[in-house]
């Protein structure tokens, strides 16, 4: 635990939180800055900055969270579809830094974008890249 991080003080109970779920790994809580209705963060008790420090065995844990509380969240909310996001780096929209995901339930004609419009990539750079990233494997 980071004594300045925020979410880790809401993970281990110092500040309260609308917790929905929690265990000895992970508290989850509705966000106080919603996108939509019922949108929560998966948050683990042990501090990670991002996913790049993440172990294996959180990721795993994290994930198997994220699928039955989705399901929780559609069977509770009556919820259209599920947009789930974990942001790392300034770059990437992250504002704090203690790994986190978002589940953010989505809602017919909520009006809320969160992916951009996709355009046809290049497929020569796209073999390129394949290759660079297959290498590092």
């Amino acid at each position: 635990m980071k004594d300045d991080c925020i979410f880790c003080m809401i993970a281990s109970g110092k500040i309260p939180s609308a917790t929905i779920y929690e265990d000895s790994h992970f508290r989850v809580f509705l966000d106080i800055n919603p996108v939509t209705k019922g949108h929560c963060l998966i948050v683990p008790k042990e501090h990670f900055d991002n996913i790049y420090e993440l172990d294996a065995e959180t990721a795993a844990k994290v994930f198997s969270l994220a699928t039955m509380l989705s399901r929780t969240l559609k069977k509770a909310l009556k919820c259209d579809g599920m947009n789930i996001v974990q942001n790392n780096g300034t770059v990437a929209g992250q504002t704090v830094f203690h790994f986190h995901m978002h589940l953010i339930p989505r809602y017919d004609n909520d009006g809320v974008t969160i992916l951009e419009e996709q355009a046809p990539g290049n497929m020569e750079e796209i073999e390129e890249l394949r290759k660079l990233i297959k290498a590092e494997l």
